[in-house]
């Protein structure tokens, strides 16, 4: 078992290595549970349909999905962060991700490395190997961005950078933003950006301004990459916290460069939303996945969705997305292949 630095550190190594010997066994054993007990798949099955044509080499899959702080939070109410995701939370995520299969996988609220590489090993070992990876570590050290893929990563940039006025304060965006460059095959490359802007917690400065600065620097980003390729490929997931018509969703859809469209994919019942509040007993969507007209062309509609799965309630407040591409010729066209990223232990 390999040597970590802090006390927690430590703890999670000794508790994810305890349970090296089963815990793919296990996955792979809920994920079968669970599709054995919706019933054997058939042509009628959307989630048969979508497994099937992401398994095709002429379409890939993303996932975007808020995985419900699966870090270390303050679960108890003492001050420290130190309570790592429950177990049995931590097992309905990788249990909902193995099912669906997803080519590239993009993460909201991802813990620190060590979290973040024991994830990756438990999927590999329930036979989901995601061989090209990046971590988004910013001033929030409990949450973070990840993306995980089977396709080379070109480039990657982890803008940690940027900061904003807002009040009498200047803040920095509080997850940062990930883009990627991803390679799915010489003749078709996409830039993906993935975001997470600002929840509506309460917060001195305003949390609504707050929202729709942290989606004007985003908004930049999108439009400085348009700007150096205006044949690029465009997708930009996450969670947006907020409303579709509201300022910080209409920021970043009118880039400015050829407005970025709202996918909207739905469960097979045609619903859309992804977040429940208990509290106030309200459904709402708040994760998005925007594309350029350019990718628009690749998409399908007829295989994606908010994914529907009955651990979903135990996993994580919000439902994830998944986006299925089918590239056409053309598709690719202006695009000068690159070095690939060199991939980060």
């Amino acid at each position: 078992m390999p040597e970590v630095g802090s006390r927690r550190e430590r703890e999670y190594s000794r508790t994810h290595y305890s349970r090296r010997r089963w815990c793919g066994p296990v996955w792979l054993a809920v994920g079968w549970v669970v599709l054995v007990g919706c019933g054997a798949p058939d042509e009628s099955d959307p989630s048969a349909t979508m497994a099937e044509a992401t398994r095709d080499a002429a379409t890939f899959s993303v996932m975007s999905y808020n995985v419900g702080g699966f870090t270390y939070l303050d679960r108890n109410g003492d001050g420290q962060a130190a309570e790592m995701k429950p177990e049995p939370e931590q097992e309905a995520v990788l249990a909902i991700i193995l099912a669906a299969q997803p080519d590239i996988l993009a993460l909201q609220e991802m813990g620190p490395p060590e979290v973040f590489n024991g994830f990756r090993e438990q999927l590999a070992q329930a036979g989901l190997d995601y061989p090209f990876h990046a971590l988004v570590q910013q001033t929030d050290s409990d949450r973070h961005l990840a993306l995980l893929s089977r396709f080379p990563l070109q480039r990657v940039e982890k803008h940690v950078g940027d900061r904003y006025r807002a009040g009498q304060t200047e803040q920095p965006v509080k997850r940062g933003f990930l883009e990627a460059e991803l390679a799915i095959n010489p003749n078709y490359r996409f830039r993906l950006f993935v975001a997470q802007l600002k929840s509506k917690a309460f917060h001195p400065a305003g949390q609504t301004e707050m929202r729709r600065s942290e989606a004007r620097l985003l908004s930049n980003h999108i439009r400085r990459a348009r700007q150096q390729d205006p044949r690029l490929n465009i997708l930009v997931v996450g969670d947006f916290n907020d409303h579709v018509g509201a300022a910080p969703l209409r920021t970043v859809m009118a880039d400015g460069e050829g407005d970025l469209v709202d996918l909207r994919p739905m469960d097979e019942y045609g619903e859309i939303w992804t977040a429940f509040d208990a509290a106030e007993e309200v459904y709402q969507r708040f994760d998005y996945a925007l594309a350029h007209p350019r990718m628009v062309s690749a998409y399908r509609p007829d295989l994606s969705r908010v994914v529907r799965h009955p651990l979903n309630a135990v996993a994580s407040p919000r439902r994830p997305l998944l986006l299925v591409f089918e590239p056409r010729a053309g598709d690719a066209a202006g695009h000068q292949w690159l070095p690939a990223y060199e991939q980060e232990e």
